[in-house]
């Protein structure tokens, strides 16, 4: 029997993957950032290998720590399914799916229960990652396909790409910063960063250092939920996408649009060519396209599949 520690210790992993950081992981499983960093070391040294890179300031796997994720979700499901009546149960391989968290949390579920009510017998497993992370796994066969910021570098051969959302960048703040001023508002609040590793923070360093705006970092994260409850506790201001599936922003804070200088993060799907997917990918791929529509006011989907 697998150790139930250890079982711990895999789901902690999985956490990390998603989340990006050791502190964003120990928050959503309540742990320290220090019990999490422990179980991760113990998790090294049980596999002999590294399956983090910590040389920058998120938790980035290593090229056999993305296809570990795979691995331990597999080992999880045939664990949760210890036990069960079902005897039958249909271990055949599932579509593999990467996603990043924002797209997980709102584009993506109404495609996912289509697909379930229409294709009951197939799985879908969703793979969490950065989007750096799922550009490789794809690109590497590991995933079928993957929903991800467009990388700030030309397609990678063989890899296609179909736009699914346009979502424009806006100043967030909180209620009580007054004025519409872009530039006055960034230089006199702390700011509340997106994350420069990510291809959503380059966007963001990119229209900074176009526009020579000085900004007074406060904190710097990946995740744009956490961004955005930080703005509403006070903390900064954020530049960070108009969500596509979020009408309205929290109560707490206001948008400033962004005018002439506005930017947009392209989100959008990528998999290998077509003749290369089973038929059950090739309908999860379809269902994805026709139904993750594009907000208000962006173009229409181009598709280079």
């Amino acid at each position: 029997m697998i150790e139930v520690m250890m079982i711990r210790v895999l789901r902690t992993f999985i956490a990390v993957a998603r989340v990006g950081t050791f502190a964003g992981a120990g928050d959503d499983i309540g742990l320290t950032q220090a019990a999490v960093s422990a179980q991760m070391q113990r998790l090294e040294a049980e596999l002999g290998f590294c399956i983090f890179d910590r040389s920058g300031r998120k938790a980035r796997l290593t090229t056999r720590g993305r296809r570990l994720v795979m691995q331990v979700q597999e080992l999880l499901l045939l664990y949760d399914s210890l036990g069960t009546k079902n005897t039958r149960r249909d271990f055949s391989k599932p579509v593999t799916l990467g996603a990043i968290a924002s797209v997980q949390c709102s584009m993506l579920p109404e495609a996912l229960t289509l697909f379930c009510n229409q294709n009951p017998e197939r799985k879908i497993r969703v793979i969490p990652g950065l989007s750096m992370d799922l550009v490789n796994l794809v690109d590497a066969g590991d995933l079928d396909m993957a929903i991800v910021l467009r990388p700030p570098f030309p397609t990678l051969s063989g890899i296609h790409w179909t736009a699914l959302a346009h979502e424009p960048f806006r100043l967030v703040v909180p209620r009580y910063v007054k004025g519409n001023n872009v530039r006055n508002i960034l230089s006199e609040y702390p700011f509340v960063r997106y994350d420069r590793s990510s291809f959503g923070g380059r966007l963001v360093e990119s229209f900074l250092k176009n526009n020579s705006l000085l900004v007074n970092d406060v904190c710097e994260l990946d995740e744009l939920e956490a961004i955005l409850k930080l703005v509403c506790n006070g903390v900064g201001v954020a530049l960070m996408p108009h969500v596509f599936s979020c009408e309205k922003w929290p109560t707490k804070v206001r948008a400033i649009d962004l005018g002439p200088l506005t930017f947009s993060r392209d989100i959008g799907l990528i998999h290998r060519p077509l003749s290369g997917l089973n038929e059950t990918a090739k309908k999860l791929a379809a269902l994805i396209i026709n139904t993750i529509s594009y907000s208000e006011g962006s173009e229409p989907r181009k598709s280079i599949i």
